[in-house]
């Protein structure tokens, strides 16, 4: 199942990029501050990291964005909750994440506002350990990524959101305050 999800994105970001129905192709670049949280957790606590991630962006219209994604995602804990209390909860992810997104965006110049979903693979190594859960888990795991933010600039091609990973099978979710920049790709 894991391989065919990975050969089923190969294969459809591939034919997309030579679809008629794409008006403008571009890579958009993004880079943050990269947070993962439990599910389920008996102490307040965020781990922190990395974020990187690019995009090829096909525009389908002007509102209608299809994007399949590549990127890492590095978090680590550092043994204390939001109170500055030691806490032996912890919610890392270390993964390269790939997948396709779907992004509806309000085609305004100068700030347009957006939301993406889609279906994407974490591949990497992913530990969850609070007083309801203790998931140490290596390998390959689905997320639903879920992203909003604002397009910027007369063109649009600078990026202020967040991203954010939903991971039920190791019961956590990892994200990250983003800023990107779009570069458009000559035919």
């Amino acid at each position: 199942m894991k391989k065919h999800l990975i050969l089923l994105i190969i294969i459809l970001s591939s034919n997309l990029t030579e679809a008629q129905f794409i008006k403008e192709k571009s890579i958009n670049a993004l880079i943050g501050y990269g947070i993962s949280v439990p599910y389920y957790s008996s102490d307040d606590f965020a781990d922190t990291g990395f974020f990187v991630q690019g995009e090829l962006v096909l525009k389908v219209y002007s509102w209608l964005e299809i994007k399949p994604y590549a990127g890492l995602m590095l978090t680590n804990s550092n043994g204390k909750d939001f109170n500055d209390n030691p806490t032996n909860e912890k919610a890392e992810t270390k993964a390269f994440l790939t997948g396709g997104k779907v992004r509806l965006r309000a085609p305004i110049p100068w700030i347009a506002p957006y939301i993406e979903i889609g279906l994407g693979a974490s591949i990497g190594k992913f530990e969850t350990i609070t007083a309801f859960t203790d998931i140490n888990k290596s390998g390959i795991i689905y997320h639903i990524p879920i992203a909003f933010g604002l397009e910027l600039g007369k063109n649009n091609n600078f990026d202020l959101g967040f991203s954010y990973y939903a991971q039920p099978s190791v019961e956590q979710d990892a994200g990250g305050f983003t800023i990107g920049i779009s570069f458009l790709i000559k035919n």
